[in-house]
């Protein structure tokens, strides 16, 4: 079986099961031993640079980290990649999830991230249970930095995505990262878009990437990667890409570290 040269996975609904917020030691051990075996790991998620630092922690400056969903790119502590959005559509965008009842808004920056909750317990959790670097502030259009991603907060997000890419999808890439999340980016900017800008960047070729994902932001990671493996719980519309399916990722890290692999 061909080893591979970079193994990337989402996190939450992944890597991360059950809305659980820290890595376990068997998957901290897995991913070093990936290291030491040459392997590279990519963390893949629609977090902040600094919060997928924090969670990573043994093993932070062993990986690369592709953040944002696809708008910032790290590795070995230098930024490989970055996209902005465009401040008038930000604004824009800002003010329908402002003025839509339920929906609550972030707004990704460079080392934290901008809100004006209009419920206090949506700020506490941002804080206290996911452990972002958040601050809240008075005037949301007034973010003293360019905008990257724009994410929307609401319980019911599902029945709205398809409201929200008729509205803004023309303009920016429009995607779901589970129940309650949904994330734009500048036009084109996902998290195959970023994969690929790095895999030019490190000289891996595409087809010795496995990459792990569950949901419709894996979409084209997914579609990249050698050998898409996807979660047995993966949304019906992904389900589909993977070449295999897993339970858990710490599973198929053990597969391809212990054999038997996998082939493609």
């Amino acid at each position: 079986m061909r080893k591979p040269k970079l193994v990337a996975s989402d996190l939450d609904g992944t890597l991360l099961l059950n809305g659980t917020q820290s890595l376990g030691p068997e998957a901290c051990g897995l991913i070093h031993r990936l290291h030491e075996n040459g392997i590279l790991f990519l963390a893949a998620s629609g977090r902040q640079y600094c919060n997928l630092q924090k969670l990573f922690a043994p093993v932070k400056d062993e990986i690369a980290y592709l953040c944002d969903n696809g708008c910032r790119s790290y590795y070995q502590g230098c930024m490989l990649s970055h996209e902005r959005m465009d401040r008038a559509l930000g604004d824009e965008i800002i003010s329908a999830v402002m003025g839509a009842p339920g929906c609550e808004i972030l707004i990704s920056g460079n080392d934290q991230s901008y809100t004006k909750p209009k419920n206090p317990e949506y700020f506490r959790m941002l804080r206290d249970f996911i452990g972002m670097n958040t601050v809240s502030i008075a005037d949301i259009h007034a973010v003293p930095e360019p905008y990257m991603k724009i994410s929307l907060f609401a319980d019911d997000v599902l029945s709205q995505q398809e409201y929200w890419k008729e509205k803004f999808g023309g303009r920016c890439t429009v995607v779901t990262s589970g129940n309650q999340w949904l994330d734009m980016m500048p036009q084109g900017v996902d998290k195959g878009f970023c994969l690929q800008k790095m895999l030019q960047e490190l000289d891996i070729p595409a087809q010795d990437v496995i990459a792990f994902g569950d949901n419709e932001n894996d979409r084209e990671m997914l579609a990249l990667a050698g050998c898409p493996v996807v979660m047995d719980t993966a949304v019906p519309s992904v389900r589909n890409l993977g070449r295999y399916h897993t339970d858990t990722v710490e599973h198929a890290l053990a597969r391809i570290l212990d054999g038997p692999g996998y082939d493609w």
